[in-house]
Formats: C-alpha cells, structure tokens, sequence
C-alpha cells in the first residue's frame, strides 16, 4: 500500500440506511443522493458505484466537476443534477451530456438556451426558488422574466425540476421559517403552474425535513448526511427516536478510517513529547507514532485531546498533532507492535471512535469533519 492512511465503506450498512431511508417515504417519491464534498468525504466514485448498487439512480451534485467524475462511473439511465456551480464553459458539456442543473438567475437560462439551439438538444433544469433562505435563487420580477423566457422556448428548455432549500429544518428554532418557506413555495409552484410551467419532480426536503417535516417530501427529496449513517443534528435524532418507540440508532456509519503504526519509542519520565512542551511523561511511557496528521485531515487542534483504537484500546493522542504524523501513548496496549491497526474513525472490536465525538474535540461539525478527509486517501469498498 502506498498510503499512510486508508478508508473503509461498508455496503451493508448503506444497503441498511437507504433501505431505512425509503421506508420514510411514501411510494412514489424518489430518493436522491447528494454526493457533494467528494460525497461527504467517502468518495464520489467509489459512493457512486456503491449507491447504485443499493438501487439509487438520482444523484445531486454542486458543480460540474463533481458531476464529471460520477458520470464516469454513472450507469445508463441515472441522473445527475448540479445544484450549484457550473459556468459557461461547462454548460455545453453538460447539456450534450444530459446533465441537468439549478437554474437560480436569468442569465444562466439565457446562456442554456443559446447553447441548446446551437446543440439542438434541450437544456433540462431546475428552478431553484427563492423562498427565504435568501443566498441563491429565482424570485420577484427576475421570476416572471424567467416565466416568459421559457413560455418563449419552450423547445429548447425541459423543467425537470421545481426546488428551493430549508434555512434549517435541523432546528426546532427554525419552524416559523420553514413552515414560511412551504407555504410561498408552494404558492410560486401553483403561480408557475398557471403559466403553464410545470415539472417531472418537485423537491425541497433535505435529511433533516424527511423526518421533522414530512409534507415536504412531494415527490423527492434529497437525502445527504443520513444516507452516510449520520443525523442532520441531535436534535432530529431525539425528535425520530422519541416518535418511533426507537432503542437504538437505525442508521448505520458507513466510514472506518485506519492507519498503522510507525514506530514505537520508550519516553523516560519528564521527557517532553514532540515540538514544544504541551505534554511531559509523567511516568515512563511507551510512545507509537501514526503516521497521519493535520495535512491528512486529522486536526491539529486534536493535540492532546484526540483518541485512537488500538488492539481494541483507547489510547490518547499525546503532544502536537504535526502536518504528517501523530504520537498516542500505547503503555497500557498489551502485545503492541510495529504496523498495528490504528482506527481514527470508525469501530475496532467493541470500541468506536465515532465522528461526533471527534468533531465535538475538534470543534468541526460533522460535514466539516468528513468533507474535510483528502481525496488522495484511498478508499475502499468493504461488506
């Protein structure tokens, strides 16, 4: 192998959270997976193949070079939507290749439309609403022009899709909001419809409003943080938990992240460990170096407070996490050797290091913490 650090995807337990997933939603309403942030730091390639293995044929993306990569690996028949970044350069590519988008300002529409007359192929978009979440999106008088713009080319520009995204449905705090968004959400579909513009899908729910806010489903929804194994916030996990008699967590963590151990070095009480002297041996001390840091997505500011699994032990990162490598105190680690598994995230015999806690120590959120993990780690695909 020839990297310091690998990662592991379980399929079963995707196969379990989709599963789960669609068991939340009513027939007919289609599950799309959102694979940004190299799919939440699992790796769209290898998610990708993953998903559509547990059946899934929609995915959502942010930008066309996201969406490149996963068309690499899509098969025929699935679709791919970016719901965000995508300049004029690439809309050529993505109309020839049937790539559907977000369209959220007019100039976007002009530009599609000029470059599907020249492609003689039609532009498949998605209105993306302003409905009060205000950082992109149609709404006011760039709504109605846009309303006359397709009314004007109707060959040339399918509505696949009509959507608009929550400010916060994670939050209780934010339910005047939502509920606000819906309703003129809503109200613009029907205003749109009266114009004789409709679409394939209608789609505002994201992971957390599938479970706090089930009349956003319509008929799809795009599920992100769950499909991983992970709630959108505490809060949503206690609200499904309180509601559905639940006794444990029906989702399951798809990521195991490991390394080996380096080397290990006896420490003589009062010697300090690594750069500095933000940790002394209070006693003699058994020292392993992992050779994983801060330019591999483990924080730095998990100095002396992070932990890791080794032989089935937590054991705790000791002095300053560098740039490519970590130092744990391994003494009380029976039989520990050279080239011992080390998890960072993830299970090893009946302990776990999960990302909560390591976000919690690292002050990241879970999104932060996983879309965080570098692309050149190499991951792969497990039972």
């Amino acid at each position: 192998m020839f990297y310091s650090s690998y990662i592991e995807i379980s399929k079963s337990a995707l196969h379990n959270n989709i599963a789960f997933l669609k068991g939340l939603l009513q027939p007919g309403v289609r599950l799309s997976s959102v694979v940004k942030g190299n799919a939440y730091g699992h790796g769209i390639e290898e998610f990708g193949q993953l998903a559509q293995e547990c059946g899934i044929d929609h995915f959502s993306v942010f930008s066309a070079d996201e969406a490149y990569r996963l068309l690499q690996v899509a098969s025929p028949g699935t679709t791919i939507m970016i719901m965000g970044f995508l300049d004029e350069e690439q809309l050529e590519w993505a109309i020839a290749n049937g790539i559907e988008f977000y369209v959220f300002h007019i100039d976007r529409l002009e530009r599609a439309v000029e470059v599907a007359r020249k492609l003689q192929k039609p532009a498949r978009i998605h209105l993306d609403l302003e409905t009060g979440m205000n950082r992109i999106g149609l709404g006011g008088a760039e709504l109605k022009a846009v309303v006359r713009m397709l009314q004007q080319n109707k060959a040339l520009v399918e509505i696949a899709g009509i959507c608009t995204h929550f400010a916060g449905a994670e939050s209780s705090e934010n339910h005047e909001r939502v509920t606000s968004q819906l309703e003129k959400y809503s109200a613009t579909v029907n205003y749109l419809s009266s114009s004789d513009i409709a679409a394939d899908a209608l789609h505002t729910a994201c992971s957390a409003a599938v479970v706090a806010y089930p009349e956003t489903h319509l008929n799809m929804v795009r599920v992100g943080i769950m499909q991983y194994g992970f709630w959108s916030s505490p809060e949503i996990f206690q609200r499904y938990m309180q509601q559905n008699g639940e006794q444990a967590d029906p989702l399951k963590r798809l990521i195991n992240w490991k390394s080996h151990i380096m080397t290990i070095k006896l420490v003589a009480v009062g010697e300090f460990i690594g750069y500095g002297n933000s940790y002394q041996a209070k006693e003699d001390m058994l020292l392993a170096t992992v050779p994983v840091g801060y330019a591999w997505g483990y924080s730095r500011s998990l100095s002396n407070q992070g932990e890791v699994l080794i032989r089935g032990h937590r054991v705790p990162v000791v002095g300053i996490v560098n740039m490519n490598v970590l130092m744990v105190d391994v003494t009380s680690v029976p039989d520990v050797a050279l080239n011992d598994e080390v998890v960072l995230l993830g299970h090893q015999g009946e302990e776990n290091i999960t990302v909560a806690s390591f976000a919690e120590l690292s002050t990241q959120l879970n999104y932060e913490l996983l879309t965080r993990l570098p692309m050149n780690i190499p991951r792969y695909i497990i039972d």
